[in-house]
């Protein structure tokens, strides 16, 4: 499988060398399994003659970025963390030289591929519009903001559209690389798996604080607010929209927009925090949490942290 990995100027440091690191890996073990081969062709290639990553190392380029190559492009992560640095960034003359040469890419039938920030330089290319794509889970207001044709499902680790995959923050990046692996050789992705440790992580939901998001709109925070000091009780659109001042559909369209959720979806996040977090810090039993998060029965709440989490209540009890 032939792969380019893009090494934009600030490129995530660990990112780009989860990436290389997964799959230099796979190659150094495949002949021992049954695959028998070296599978991926890995070329780190730039817009510029030289990169340097985001702490300041630099990056060996095998050359430039080839949009004619075929294969897979991977476009890792910036080191750019806030909406503030981050958009001017977007606007940098290398990465508005990427744009045209990623589509062109794309044109010609490559398959792509972005984990953590990286999701905001292919987003830009308008290739993803339409498409189901993840990315940087505190990132993911601007990113409804920014591309508002992209259907993002941000509490997904790793999502699959068409000839695109994308990850969500940080380690999102190895197990995007993991991927990859395992599409030549599912034996080969669980023997590196086990020779770098990599656990599952099923869910990106698993990771979210969602009162950092919460505060990227105040009619949000104020929702927010509202929600915490009402979880043992039951679900009121019409309390909720008078105790932020704002109609019942103004709120609901804010809570899309900012957060890609309805009210009442957020609330039962707000819920199921609530819960994790008195699994992690009480003795207390799943029936007795379930009723003062709202919950009929712990039945009930085992099942909603298997949907949202991807994990089960031993698990996150075990959950750092």
């Amino acid at each position: 499988m032939k792969i380019q990995v893009l090494a934009p100027e600030g490129v995530f440091d660990t990112g780009l060398s989860a990436i290389l690191d997964v799959l230099g890996t796979a190659n150094d073990m495949a002949p021992a399994t049954s695959l028998g081969r070296a599978p991926f062709e890995i070329s780190v290639v730039g817009l510029r003659e030289k990169a340097l990553t985001a702490q300041g190392f630099t990056v060996p380029l095998s050359g430039a970025f080839d949009p004619q190559a075929g294969g897979w492009l991977i476009i890792p992560g910036i080191g750019y963390r806030t909406p503030e640095t981050l958009v001017p960034v977007l606007d940098r003359p290398d990465i508005r030289d990427a744009v045209p040469a990623i589509r062109e890419g794309r044109e010609a039938g490559m398959n792509i591929a972005a984990a953590c920030i990286g999701t905001f330089i292919l987003a830009e290319t308008g290739a993803l519009d339409g498409e189901k794509a993840t990315t940087t889970w505190w990132l993911a207001p601007l990113f409804r903001q920014r591309y508002p044709k992209v259907r993002l499902e941000d509490g997904n680790m790793l999502v699959k559209s068409g000839s695109f995959i994308t990850a969500g923050a940080a380690l999102g990046h190895m197990d995007m690389a993991l991927w990859f692996v395992r599409q030549v050789s599912p034996e080969l992705a669980s023997l590196v798996a086990n020779y770098l440790i990599v656990d599952a992580r099923p869910a990106q939901s698993a990771y979210v604080i969602t009162d950092h998001l919460a505060h990227a709109d105040p009619m949000v925070e104020r929702f927010e607010r509202w929600a915490r000091g009402n979880l043992s009780e039951g679900f009121s659109l019409n309390d909720a929209a008078d105790a932020v001042g704002a109609s019942k559909r103004t709120l609901a369209r804010r809570l899309q927009q900012v957060l890609g959720k309805t009210p009442l979806s957020y609330f039962q996040d707000l819920r199921v925090e609530r819960a994790v977090h008195l699994l992690k810090t009480s003795d207390k039993s799943p029936d007795e949490i379930a009723d003062l998060v709202g919950y009929a029965d712990g039945v009930t709440l085992r099942a909603l942290i298997r949907q949202k989490l991807g994990r089960g209540v031993r698990e996150v009890k075990a959950m750092n």
